[in-house]
């Protein structure tokens, strides 16, 4: 009679501990990691594209935005990626975070922590390299769900 007990008990143990361990937002992460949502920009003869996801390490206060992509020109005019991110309702500057000169491809990686959810951020692809001045439409990066599940 012990071991029935035993392997009963056991088995819930498993799955209350399995429960707890799952992360905060199932939605963030997956098997393979976290979940990602695609983004892209253009202005000109510029366009910018890729994927965001949040990594969280345990607490809201460790969240990471990340994203990774490409900007590919055609053209032979400077292009660069620009993010204004806004904090607690205090905006920053936009900060360039990529750039090109004439046809190819550059990448385009951010991480951003903490990421807070009071923290927004646009992103756009503008002509040049010197500022954020002639731009297309600047597109949010962190409206929710930033993961799709």
């Amino acid at each position: 009679m012990r071991r029935p007990v035993r392997a009963a008990l056991a088995a819930a143990t498993g799955a209350l501990l399995a429960t707890a361990a799952a992360p905060a937002n199932a939605a963030e992460t997956t098997a393979a990691g976290p979940a990602a949502v695609e983004w892209s920009a253009r202005h000109g003869t510029a366009t910018a594209t890729g994927e965001r996801w949040i990594e969280s390490s345990g607490t809201i206060f460790t969240r990471t935005l990340v994203l990774e992509g490409e900007l590919i020109n055609t053209g032979s005019e400077c292009y660069s990626v620009w993010i204004r991110f806004t904090f607690d309702l205090a905006p920053m500057p936009a900060h360039k975070y990529a750039e090109i000169c004439g046809p190819g491809t550059t990448g385009v990686e951010v991480r951003q922590s903490p990421h807070m959810p009071t923290t927004t951020a646009s992103l756009a692809v503008c002509r040049g390299t010197a500022n954020a001045a002639d731009c297309g439409t600047w597109q949010n990066i962190t409206w929710w769900p930033v993961s799709r599940g």
